[in-house]
């Protein structure tokens, strides 16, 4: 069984694309899901968030997102410190998991939004872009976490356009249509991943 490195812009669909494919039997590796595991409560990803970031980086035994946002947005050095952290301990995890389903002859979904961005393309064997158009991708993202014009575009920027992603994909799951039309999408890419695997 093959690993598939999925990725995407932010509201590109991801998620749905995710949920879709488990359904058809992949083993969803997601990279936020570990994130979160890797600073949960009582970890000791959290624990070394503390060391560095102080007391304030703790709140009712949680990392406390707004305080570490704050110190990593206008500081490169404070949010190298917090990938330094997190991001060994997410792919310990992810890791663990994607040997698991293999181990257990499942094919792997790797769900990782910087794919491109940490240069991961390399520690799977294929990639799978989910694209939509920048509009259709403004769009969604401004009703989704309500934001205006300036700051969804600002959000959008700070990734690998879409463009460059999809130039660069093995496979290309287009989602500009509706649910239905990405359903009929996704039976055609698995009909198509069975039969050569």
């Amino acid at each position: 069984m093959s690993v598939i490195g999925l990725t995407g812009g932010i509201a590109s669909g991801k998620s749905t694309v995710s949920r879709l494919l488990a359904a058809h039997g992949f083993v969803i590796v997601d990279a936020d899901i570990a994130a979160r595991q890797a600073v949960a409560k009582g970890s000791e990803g959290l624990r070394q968030v503390e060391t560095v970031f102080g007391p304030e980086a703790i709140k009712d035994g949680e990392m406390n997102r707004s305080y570490i946002g704050q110190q990593i947005f206008h500081d490169e050095e404070k949010r190298l410190a917090l990938n330094g952290i997190i991001h060994p301990i997410v792919r310990e995890i992810m890791e663990e998991e994607k040997q698991s389903a293999l181990a257990a002859g499942k094919p792997v979904i790797m769900d990782i939004p910087l794919l491109y961005e940490n240069k991961l393309e390399e520690t799977v064997d294929a990639v799978w872009v989910v694209y939509v158009t920048k509009e259709v991708q403004l769009e969604r993202l401004m009703k989704r976490n309500d934001l205006d014009k300036e700051a969804a575009l600002a959000r959008i920027a700070s990734q690998l356009s879409i463009e460059d992603k999809k130039e660069r994909a093995d496979v290309v799951i287009d989602n500009n249509g509706t649910l239905l039309d990405l359903e009929r999408r996704i039976n055609e890419i698995v009909a198509e991943y069975y039969k050569s695997h």
